[in-house]
């Protein structure tokens, strides 16, 4: 399956360009991403770092436990380091069911962290795996010397190490052109090492001073060493996400909290739901494979897409927006299975009579929601969703001073983390600071809605309307620049449509400065 699945991903015709990855959130992947694990679509044959301009992390013998890695991905068309790093991701699933099976607490944090070591050795090659223990014992340091300060501490140091390996490697230019590396497992792996280490800092601080996130996850002793690895490296989770923290990993592997056995028996069978995962990553695949070859990138440099009208280059933007978002849903697919195989993934049960068990621990997109999203408000709840999470109470909440509301600046700041936890490719620092005037935008139309009197339920029905049309208009005109990366690329693609997606954003947020919402008479917002 997986072998039809790449050939089909990877075909050899020179007129369909690379698709770049994103996950964190890492990604065929991010985001940042989770990670960036990518299948990437080759210009030619056979298309790996080997080729690429980029520095490469060191990489290994291809030989690995007697395959010959060389050959397989010669027979299917990917590069060697797309192909390791895809069986090795996969593997993650049957990886994680056999942590339910290793007894005590010390056992399964050694499984955790020496399985994930191993998953990447043999995805990443061993040099380049040095570089995953440079944050993590930077992080570790910084909370046994200095706790007062170890979360901002960390914070620094783990981006500045990530922005370096960024710069030197630059492997956006690799990920292009069908070849893979590291840094997209050690862009989720700053993540988990930055909110342990400001978790640690929360542990320090008077509860009646923190918000609730930080109430919940603050911990008060240090984690030992061997839990901090099995945390960082736990089955493989570090490829591509999901993020999550230290203190549900530790109740999750000592049985306690949501995990413990309680009056409902022990926790549920995770196996239902990990099967829907990986039939959600099939389905999600097939789509994939079917609309690539119909919108590739490279169409956006041909001079026949010059030709074009403006609806037809406008709608154009779209398809490939909507094509691309398709590989995220499937490797976010594949690690969400994963997690909630393991059992990480169960986060409660639901207030229905009978009460269902939850597993959105994992969960990184709400597809429908993302491609019907109302409002441009709602994205970082359901794309992405634990690096959204992740920045919000780690930078977004952070920034906000105690008895202040939060604005603009704090929104920009945000999204210019995020961006540079991608890279500092110009694609994604110009899509992030797009997304933070998408969302100031629809924010303004959300207002306008709001104001308009429930008696008037046509025309409120009708602004909402207005914002969904924005909202899709303006977040596939952005993330073009996000795919092309090049600054030359994308300013072209955006000027190809005039700039409709930059404007229209900056023409709302002026016009609620000078045409603010009316608040709704007091019956009214009874009513409501």
């Amino acid at each position: 399956m997986l072998t039809f699945l790449l050939k089909q991903a990877c075909p050899t015709d020179n007129n369909i360009p690379t698709i770049p990855a994103y996950s964190v959130s890492f990604l065929f992947f991010h985001e940042q991403f989770h990670g960036k694990a990518a299948i990437a679509i080759p210009r030619g044959n056979l298309i790996g770092i080997e080729k690429s301009s980029s520095r490469k992390f060191p990489d290994f013998d291809f030989h690995i436990m007697g395959l010959d890695m060389e050959a397989m991905a010669a027979s299917i068309g990917v590069s060697v380091p797309v192909l390791r790093f895809l069986l090795c991701f996969v593997a993650t699933i049957p990886v994680s069911f056999l942590w339910r099976l290793v007894p005590g607490r010390l056992p399964k944090h050694l499984y955790s962290a020496l399985s994930g070591a191993l998953l990447s050795y043999l995805s990443f090659g061993f040099s380049s795996n040095l570089h995953f223990l440079v944050p993590m014992f930077l992080g570790y340091a910084a909370m046994l010397l200095y706790r007062p300060k170890c979360g901002i501490i960390t914070f620094f140091l783990g981006f500045g190490y990530l922005i370096g390996c960024h710069v030197y490697y630059m492997s956006g230019d690799a990920w292009k052109e069908g070849g893979i590396d590291a840094t997209g497992a050690l862009m989720v792996l700053t993540l988990k090492v930055i909110s342990c280490a400001m978790n640690y800092n929360d542990g320090l601080l008077k509860e009646e001073g923190l918000r609730e996130a930080q109430k919940k996850y603050r911990l008060i002793k240090l984690p030992s060493l061997i839990e901090y690895f099995g945390y960082c490296l736990c089955c493989g989770s570090h490829f591509a996400g999901p993020v999550y923290e230290m203190k549900d990993y530790i109740e999750w592997t000592e049985g306690k909290g949501i995990w413990a056995q309680s009056g409902r028996g022990p926790p549920p069978s995770p196996f239902g739901a990990a099967f829907r995962a990986v039939a959600q990553a099939a389905i999600c695949m097939a789509v994939y494979l079917y609309l690539v070859p119909h919108y590739p990138l490279s169409r956006f440099t041909d001079p026949i897409y010059q030709e074009w009208g403006f609806w037809k280059r406008l709608s154009y933007q779209y398809m490939s927006g909507f094509t691309a978002r398709w590989k995220y849903y499937f490797i976010w697919s594949i690690s969400e299975a994963s997690i909630i195989i393991s059992g990480l993934g169960f986060s409660g049960w639901t207030d229905s009579s009978p009460p269902k068990p939850r597993w959105d621990r994992a969960k990184n997109v709400d597809i429908l929601r993302v491609e019907l999203v109302k409002s441009s408000v709602e994205l970082p709840l359901v794309w992405n969703i634990q690096v959204s999470t992740w920045l919000r109470h780690y930078v977004y909440e952070r920034l906000v001073k105690k008895g202040t509301k939060p604005g603009f600046f704090q929104l920009l700041a945000t999204q210019t983390v995020s961006a540079v936890w991608h890279g500092l490719y110009p694609g994604y620092i110009i899509f992030f600071v797009q997304s933070a005037l998408m969302i100031a935008g629809s924010r303004v139309i959300y207002r306008w809605q709001q104001a308009v009197p429930q008696n008037m339920a046509v025309v409120k029905k009708a602004v909402g309307f207005m914002n969904f049309i924005y909202s899709v208009l303006v977040l596939n005109y952005s993330c073009v620049g996000f795919m092309v990366l090049s600054l030359h690329e994308t300013l072209a693609s955006y000027g190809s449509v005039y700039y409709i997606g930059t404007i229209l954003p900056i023409v709302l947020i002026l016009l609620g400065y000078i045409v603010p919402a009316k608040p709704s008479r007091p019956k009214d917002r009874k009513e409501q």
